[in-house]
């Protein structure tokens, strides 16, 4: 969701910054964006297609979930090169970094559990298992290896809408939407 969130504001802002400059909103030349495809499919399988996600055992969605997170920290290695990646990049080693070492899932405490889904069935959560079919685990902020790297942060309580995100989340939405700022920029820029 926060990642979304960056691209809708990456794009205003590029593109109202092309629209002021009176320049053409430019295409960014990736290197690999094939990774890309190639890192969300087991995540979309494995999170998002409810046929498929019940047939799949966990230990083999952790190994998803975190080859998924290889694949775009090598695809932000590749593009390295510009600066708005740098932030995405270290998001993604921040986010794998977290996941490996909690056993192949985000740590997400008991009390943010509550908070994105104050409605929640009594029963239908518990502290060391995995979150119903998402890509949490509970775990109490004691527990968690990293803690600071969890899914720690939410939405402020007035917002309709709650989500819990990580540090390294927060650097990806940052570097995306420095990127897509710059694109309304001029070309020489090394965005």
């Amino acid at each position: 969701m926060i990642l979304l969130v960056a691209v809708v504001i990456g794009l205003i802002a590029g593109l109202c910054r092309a629209w002021i400059g009176k320049r053409r909103y430019r295409a960014y030349e990736l290197k690999l964006p094939g990774l890309v495809l190639l890192a969300f499919l087991p995540q979309f399988i494995a999170f998002y297609v409810p046929a498929l996600r019940t047939q799949i055992s966990d230990k083999t969605v952790s190994i998803l979930f975190i080859s998924s997170l290889v694949i775009l920290f090598v695809f932000s290695l590749f593009n390295i090169r510009k600066t708005s990646f740098w932030p995405i990049t270290i998001g993604f080693f921040l986010n794998a970094l977290v996941i490996i070492l909690n056993g192949g899932w985000m740590p997400i405490s008991p009390d943010n559990v509550l908070k994105v889904n104050p409605n929640a069935p009594a029963g239908s959560w518990s502290i060391g298992q995995r979150l119903g079919y998402s890509k949490d685990i509970v775990l109490t902020p004691e527990s968690t290896r990293l803690w600071f790297l969890s899914d720690r942060f939410t939405l402020p309580d007035w917002m309709n809408y709650q989500v819990a995100f990580s540090l390294g989340d927060i650097f990806i939405s940052l570097g995306v939407i420095w990127l897509l700022w710059s694109l309304g920029g001029k070309k020489k820029e090394n965005y």
